[in-house]
């Protein structure tokens, strides 16, 4: 408990001590009165305070103000008919304050439990000076520092390993416990704990810009975007709570007012103890606590398991998906291309993969990394030039004074060259030499282990559709589609390509059903943007990708899309299920407390037993380890 929490438990304790000694002292009157108003004071001064000041403040329909009128409308009934019974009064505030206590002890925890999983924030880097560590702000250091990483810290800013090996725990980022093992020239994110040894990193980024600082960016802002259900609850509240006032006062006044005119006794004190029983049963608490909670919560559960949700309204439509539109490369895939296969070469098999390796070495691509991986050796920059790439079909260069074309049939076409067809499975890379074909190359692409699984555990949630989108031809692509069980596959696309085929696999969706695309967040922003909802994945310290992309799965598991899924939906179950719980039961009881059927201890439970009710059920949206 933190200090005001612990002060409103004394606060409470304190009021309850004195009603119970208060119910066996003999008093009545005046000091009666006197008597029952402290602990009341003890209990609702600040309740007093704020339904004062929302009323200059123009904000008077608020739950402070429903209770004060309440208890205080009670305490006055009570003078006025001289029974001396305030009991009533301060029993309403009484348990009014211990479930405002239990509902700020609730939050606290979520938010602590939230905290706890997101603890990722380094507190400062090591700089190695004089032959000394110094411990400095993780903003102070600039791009391209060395910093020393010392076995149990933090990695601060995100970098390549300049020297030293070790062991890194990623599981606050990524929800796996299983460590990553790091040496020399492998790329650290800030966020992850060293275990091991020691390690000197030359960073790559300034902590502004880093992975650790863009994720908690990205979960400190996620409440702010609201979902449909939050919109409406806040609404809601607004038309609600004056309606059920003006209600209240129409109950004090209006039967009287009719019996009056019917010759009858007005029955004034029964008819406004109605009301003030209403007003209590009518606070919207519960709803206005409870909804954002849970989503809260979710949003929290979800960033446990590695799961980053940019707001709550993301996660409503995640819950609604009934097709998801996979990229293949990155996704699907490991994305790690091999050379497999050299066909049809007119020279040595070496030498072709030297001038392809040479001619893709401006390329970041997959299956350029692969090609220069197969060629073992060093590029030497001075030996190519004229480079330019052409997309969707692939480049051409200037190698030794040799002109070279590497890419697909489209490529060949354009040359006015006749590609040989391979019948091997893979991405084949056609070559053309001074104008001459000379041969392909096959490059295949590895299946991750657990995309099969991930396709069938989407279709065991529910998924009606399964769809794949990739540049590779149509026999790669249908290889890949029948292996993993995919329902609809589209081959030979360029990215402007996906873009159209996403945007027609929109129009096939029914009215309340989402799409989502997932994509490895490398090159498929423009995918990510248009689609229903937009999964990066694997896109651990891709700013590229967190910046497009509505939902970033912090590894590279396939399987986590369908956890995503199941998170959102239990959130919006439990969402539902407080709407259901608030309204009904208040609803009940307010009927109750128009024909005087219920009296204040029927109306403090649905108060305050629904707001406790309400909010236990949004906190198990936290719990999602086992989804």
């Amino acid at each position: 408990m933190n200090k005001k929490q612990r002060m409103m438990l004394m606060r409470i304790i304190a009021a309850a001590v004195m009603m119970a000694v208060l119910h066996f002292i003999p008093s009545s009157g005046w000091l009666r009165f006197a008597l029952y108003m402290i602990p009341y004071l003890i209990l609702g001064y600040d309740i007093l305070i704020k339904a004062f000041r929302g009323r200059v403040n123009g904000q008077v329909f608020d739950e402070c103000f429903l209770m004060a009128t309440a208890t205080v409308g009670a305490i006055a009934l009570a003078l006025y008919e001289e029974s001396g019974d305030f009991t009533e009064a301060v029993a309403v505030m009484l348990f009014y304050q211990v479930g405002e206590l239990f509902q700020s002890y609730a939050v606290g925890r979520s938010r602590k439990n939230i905290t706890d999983l997101m603890d990722i924030r380094p507190d400062y880097a090591n700089i190695e000076r004089d032959g000394k560590l110094e411990r400095v702000d993780p903003d102070d250091v600039e791009t391209g520092s060395l910093i020393v990483i010392q076995p149990g810290e933090k990695v601060p800013i995100d970098g390549i390993v300049a020297d030293g090996c070790s062991t890194l725990n990623t599981s606050a980022l990524t929800g796996e416990s299983l460590p990553r093992d790091v040496r020399c020239g492998d790329e650290v994110i800030s966020g992850s704990i060293n275990l091991t040894g020691l390690l000197k990193v030359r960073t790559t980024k300034e902590f502004g810009e880093s992975t650790v600082s863009t994720i908690l960016d990205l979960v400190e802002n996620a409440s702010s975007r609201k979902s449909k259900s939050e919109d409406f609850i806040s609404k809601f509240a607004r038309i609600y709570t004056p309606a059920v006032c003006i209600a209240a006062l129409a109950l004090a006044v209006l039967p009287p007012i009719l019996n009056i005119m019917l010759g009858n006794n007005p029955g004034w004190e029964d008819w406004v103890y109605r009301a003030l029983t209403f007003l209590v049963i009518s606070c919207p608490c519960a709803l206005v606590i409870s909804i954002p909670l849970s989503f809260f919560a979710g949003l929290g559960g979800a960033s446990s398991q590695g799961v980053l949700i940019k707001g709550s309204n993301y996660l409503e439509t995640l819950s609604k998906t009934k097709t998801v539109v996979f990229d293949k490369t990155g996704t699907l895939t490991e994305g790690v291309f091999e050379v497999v296969g050299i066909h049809h070469s007119t020279i040595e098999d070496e030498k072709l993969i030297e001038y392809a390796a040479y001619a893709e070495s401006a390329s970041s691509h997959p299956i350029s990394k692969s090609l220069q991986k197969r060629y073992a050796y060093e590029i030497d920059r001075r030996r190519v030039e004229e480079i330019r790439e052409i997309s969707g079909e692939g480049v051409t260069a200037v190698v030794d004074g040799v002109s070279v074309a590497c890419g697909n049939e489209k490529l060949m076409s354009r040359l006015g060259l006749n590609a040989i067809e391979c019948h091997s499975t893979g991405t084949i890379v056609h070559v053309a030499l001074n104008g001459e074909y000379a041969g392909h190359i096959v490059i295949s692409d590895v299946v991750k282990k657990n995309s099969r699984a991930a396709v069938s555990e989407l279709k065991n949630i529910g998924i009606k559709r399964t769809v794949m989108l990739t540049g590779d031809i149509r026999k790669a692509a249908a290889h890949i589609a029948d292996e993993l069980s995919i329902d609809e596959y589209y081959s030979d696309l360029l990215p402007q390509d996906k873009v159209e085929k996403v945007e027609a696999l929109l129009k096939r969706e029914g009215k309340n059903d989402k799409l989502c695309f997932v994509g490895d967040g490398i090159n498929d922003a423009p995918v990510l943007k248009c689609s229903d909802i937009g999964i990066a994945m694997g896109a651990l310290g891709s700013d590229a990708a967190i910046e497009a992309a509505d939902v970033v799965l912090m590894d590279d598991d396939p399987l986590k899309i369908a956890k995503a899924i199941k998170i959102s939906r239990k959130c919006l179950r439990i969402v539902y299920q407080n709407i259901v719980i608030a309204i009904g039961i208040k609803f009940i009881c307010l009927v109750l407390g128009a024909l005087g059927i219920a009296n204040m201890w029927l109306a403090i439970f649905a108060d305050v037993g629904v707001m406790v009710i309400a909010v236990l059920n949004a906190i198990r949206a936290l719990f999602v380890k086992k989804l």
